[in-house]
This record gives C-alpha cells, sequence and structure tokens, in this order.
C-alpha cells in the first residue's frame, strides 16, 4: 500500500515538475522576444527623437528665411514633444480667435446657456463685409446656433461669429477661454471692426494658447469625446484650404482654421499622417501689400513637417513609447 502512495506521489510530482518546465520554457522564450522586441523600439525611438531634432533644426533654418514674424508651434501628438518659435509672442488673431470662440460656444450649450437648436434671425445690422455667405442672405432669415458654427468655421463667416458674439458677450468669452487654459487671448472687439481696430482695439492670442486648444480637441478633452469630435469634424470641413494643405498629397487629412486680415495671415490645425498625428500653428505679421508670401511660408512649414511624419519608421510596440494626453 505504501509502494503504490509512493508511486503516485512521485508520479504527481514528475507531472507537475514537466508542466512547470514546459511552461518555464515558454516564459523564457516570450520574456526572450519581448526582450528583443523591446531593444528593437528603443533604438527605432532614439532614431525617431534623432529626426525629430533634425526637423527642429531644418524648421528653425527656414524660419530664419522668412521676412516678417512667426509665432509657430509644432506638436508631435504621439509623444508630446514640440517645436517652436515665438510661441507666447502676441498676434493679432484674426479668424483664428474662432476656433477657441467655437470651443467656448460648445461649453455654453453643455451649460444651457445657448441652446444648440435655437434660432436666431438675422437682421440687415449683424452683416458686415469679410469671409462669409450670411452676408449675402435676405434679411429676417432664421438661423439655428448649428448652423452659425459650422459657417463660423467652415466658411469663416464674419457675420455668424459676430451673431454668436453679441448672444454670448465679450465678458463671457474671455472668461470662458480662461477656464479652459487659454492664458493670452482675449476677445474686444467683433470680426471686422475697422473702427474698433483703428482705436488700437485688438483681438490678440499666442501661437501657444492655440496649439493647447487643437491639442484638447484631438484628445477629447474639450468637455468630453462626442463634443471634441464635432470640434473635429468642423475643422475638417475647412473649405480655405490655401496654407497648411497647400503642399500636402491630396489624400492628407486636416482639420484647421485660417486667419487672414490686413498684415496677418494665420492657419492652425491638426494634420493626420499614417505615422502619426501633429498640431501645427503658424501666426505670421508681415509688412507685404499681399498675403501670397506668408501663406506660401505657412504651406512650406507644413509640407516640411508633414514630409518628416511620412518618412518615419513604424515602431511595433508604440503604445510602449506613446505619451499621454
Amino acid at each position: 500500500m505504501m509502494n503504490e502512495k509512493k508511486i503516485f506521489i512521485i508520479t504527481v510530482f514528475f507531472i507537475l515538475f514537466s508542466v512547470f518546465a514546459v511552461f518555464s520554457n515558454q516564459y523564457y522564450q516570450i520574456q526572450k522576444r519581448l526582450g528583443k522586441e523591446n531593444e528593437k523600439n528603443r533604438i527605432l525611438l532614439e532614431k525617431r527623437k534623432a529626426d525629430w531634432l533634425t526637423l527642429e533644426q531644418s524648421l528653425s533654418e527656414y524660419v530664419k528665411t522668412f521676412d516678417g514674424e512667426a509665432g509657430i508651434v509644432i506638436m508631435d501628438l504621439q509623444y508630446g514633444w514640440d517645436i517652436s518659435f515665438n510661441k507666447d509672442k502676441l498676434f493679432p488673431s484674426a479668424s483664428i480667435v474662432k476656433i477657441p470662440i467655437m470651443v467656448s460656444c460648445f461649453y455654453a450649450i453643455r451649460d444651457g446657456i445657448l441652446g444648440s437648436d435655437s434660432t436666431i434671425r438675422v437682421r440687415s445690422m449683424d452683416k458686415t463685409s469679410g469671409s462669409g455667405v450670411l452676408k449675402n442672405m435676405p434679411a429676417g432669415k432664421e438661423i439655428n446656433v448649428s448652423e452659425l458654427l459650422e459657417l463660423m468655421i467652415t466658411r469663416s463667416d464674419n457675420n455668424a461669429t459676430n451673431i454668436l458674439i453679441e448672444r454670448l458677450g465679450f465678458d463671457y468669452f474671455n472668461k470662458s477661454f480662461k477656464s479652459y487654459g487659454v492664458k493670452n487671448t482675449n476677445l474686444s472687439r467683433n470680426m471686422v471692426d475697422l473702427k474698433a481696430r483703428n482705436r488700437g482695439i485688438e483681438n490678440y492670442t499666442t501661437a501657444e494658447d492655440i496649439a493647447l486648444v487643437l491639442k484638447k480637441i484631438y484628445y477629447g478633452e474639450t468637455i468630453n469625446r462626442e463634443i471634441s469630435q464635432q470640434c473635429l469634424d468642423l475643422l475638417k470641413g475647412q473649405k480655405i484650404n490655401d496654407r497648411i494643405p497647400r503642399h500636402l498629397p491630396a489624400e492628407a487629412v486636416v482639420a484647421h482654421k485660417t486667419g487672414l486680415e490686413r498684415f496677418v495671415c494665420h492657419d492652425a490645425g491638426i494634420v493626420y499622417t499614417p505615422h502619426g498625428d501633429f498640431v501645427i500653428c503658424a501666426l505670421i505679421k508681415h509688412s507685404k501689400s499681399t498675403s501670397r508670401s506668408a501663406k506660401e511660408f505657412i504651406a512650406n512649414v507644413a509640407k516640411i513637417t508633414y514630409r518628416h511624419f511620412d518618412n518615419r519608421q513604424t515602431i511595433t510596440d508604440a503604445k510602449t513609447f506613446a505619451v499621454a494626453p
């Protein structure tokens, strides 16, 4: 009886030992494979970082050639790396301020201050010059807030923007900007209010502020992911594409907003590529009679940056190195 018991115990022991040996070997092989993969990823990441520094040098050299003032932020949305030139310098914001205005309107909708479906009657006094289509519509036409937001972003409609500013007020927007981290952006006058501008009343912003707003939208931090996606969809519907997208491949997806006034030319957005997405914000002040050179400058900054991302090697385990938003 004792012999049978000993045989049973020994048999069980050998079975357990064999199972343990098999699993230990499998675990070792997995760890060995992961070690090789992580080493490969480490090497690729070092190369990617070196390439990023090369991009910074290329952009620095190009920015020096521009005859004007430029505030630029380029942000790698996977790793959190950024390249900047005069990021906190104040520029007249022109229509680029419509990005934070859009975000503040969505906060107002969330808080019940503004109804997305509420209608507003367009008055003759609401009409102003500049970009947009609302100025050509008959007075008395009713339009809802969602339509105003779409026109403001996709068509850069000044009339739609001014209606929203009047509905919520300057104080609301300026307090709202501060509430979500925008430090140096103000709203002091309506769009195309030349009389106010001639009196020295101006709207200002920085490349750093606009890049921050776009980053929050990209990461789903503008209220929630659903609202952030609505913001992205509006920015992707942009009809003015003579700056950031100008020299990019036709299939490139860009969610952006332009700005243009006398001696001021801007564009800021999110560019999607197969090897990583990036924020680009370019605020330009120039002394030329036309904005042609400024637009070409912005387009080339976008092209140089896009080429960097397009040439990237794929890291097999990108999550290992990605920076959490």
